[in-house]
């Protein structure tokens, strides 16, 4: 079997900052209340008439991912576009990527596993490269979160953490035989899945019956969280994947030279590096600027770490992702 690894990354934020002051206009929060629960500072949202969408900000980071890889659109074998929050009900964004970078007719798979859909996406490029069925693969996660959160004090629990944004990584065919992604660990357990969910519209609940029902609280197509259940989880998950990935190499915690979580909460992530007593050096964190961008966090917090110099090559990169589902996984690279 082949191995594969990640030859290119690249990201972009739209530019328009939104910081918790902003944010506090409009809801009743405060700067001081956003940090001490979650970390963050400022995130970034699509401005109306920027041109950008979950699509667009995704054709911006792979540019830049297939130019660092030295690749052109054409090279690229299959899409995989993680995302929750899609231009269209569907189709998915993986066909409209296809299209906007004028590729040949490529597949295009859509993954649905929010928080931890680009952990997904890199394993199932990761299966598509080993077996030899594909050389190259452009792995996409991409999030317009600022579209659908509820922006009054009735949602401000849930639309203070979010943010928009994407990254993408190429994920090629490793000739060198040196390094590459050793092993990736995906699990889930649906009976949590109403902890953290938007539930309408849906097939079961269309838009004419939620218009009919006037509903002013409990609003079925504002996403809900559980947020101290979800965090409970999250630490508990969060540790085991890392370790099952790192025992399933015959590795330690301390063999660790750069852990990049899922930034869904700066809390949960120093909870982890307290637990697994990492240096600060030793997991990167941009929850702080960003905010949480769910799909798009791990490739775009793995490209500004790679670009700040903090990943080398023959460093032991893990990622890890938990999130709605619940669904976690995590994936441990040699660079």
């Amino acid at each position: 079997m082949y191995t594969s690894k990640i030859t290119g990354l690249g990201y972009y934020v739209p530019e328009n900052v939104v910081t918790n002051d902003d944010l506090s206009k409009l809801m009743d929060t405060n700067d001081a209340w956003i940090q001490e629960r979650t970390g963050i500072k400022e995130r970034r949202h699509i401005k109306k008439g920027d041109g950008n969408s979950t699509s667009v900000m995704a054709v911006k980071a792979s540019t830049i991912a297939l130019e660092r890889a030295k690749l052109a659109p054409n090279d690229i074998d299959m899409i995989v576009f993680a995302t929750l929050s899609p231009d269209m009900y569907f189709p998915g964004g993986g066909v409209e990527v296809q299209e906007m970078m004028n590729m040949r007719t490529v597949p295009a798979l859509d993954v649905r596993n929010q928080c931890s859909g680009f952990i997904y996406a890199i394993s199932v490029a990761d299966q598509f490269i080993k077996t030899g069925m594909y050389k190259n693969i452009l792995v996409i996660g991409s999030e317009n979160h600022s579209g659908g959160l509820d922006f009054t004090t009735r949602g401000r629990n849930v639309s203070v953490i979010f943010g928009d944004g994407s990254g993408a990584a190429v994920v090629s065919r490793n000739e060198s035989g040196k390094g590459g992604i050793l092993s990736t660990h995906l699990h889930s357990e649906g009976q949590h899945k109403n902890e953290l969910s938007l539930k309408g519209p849906s097939t079961e609940h269309w838009v004419p019956q939620i218009i009919a029902e006037n509903p002013t609280e409990d609003i079925p197509y504002y996403p809900v969280m559980n947020g101290q259940f979800v965090f409970k989880h999250a630490i508990v998950r969060f540790a085991e994947v890392i370790k099952e990935g790192l025992d399933a190499n015959n590795l330690k915690v301390e063999d660790i030279d750069i852990l990049i979580p899922h930034q869904a909460n700066l809390r949960i992530s120093q909870f982890i590096q307290h637990k697994l007593k990492l240096r600060d050096d030793q997991v990167f964190n941009n929850i702080q600027k960003y905010g949480n961008t769910t799909a798009a966090s791990i490739p775009i917090a793995l490209t500004e770490a790679w670009e700040e110099g903090r990943i080398k090559e023959g460093d032991l990169v893990v990622l890890a992702a938990f999130g709605s589902g619940f669904t976690w996984g995590s994936v441990i690279i040699r660079w």
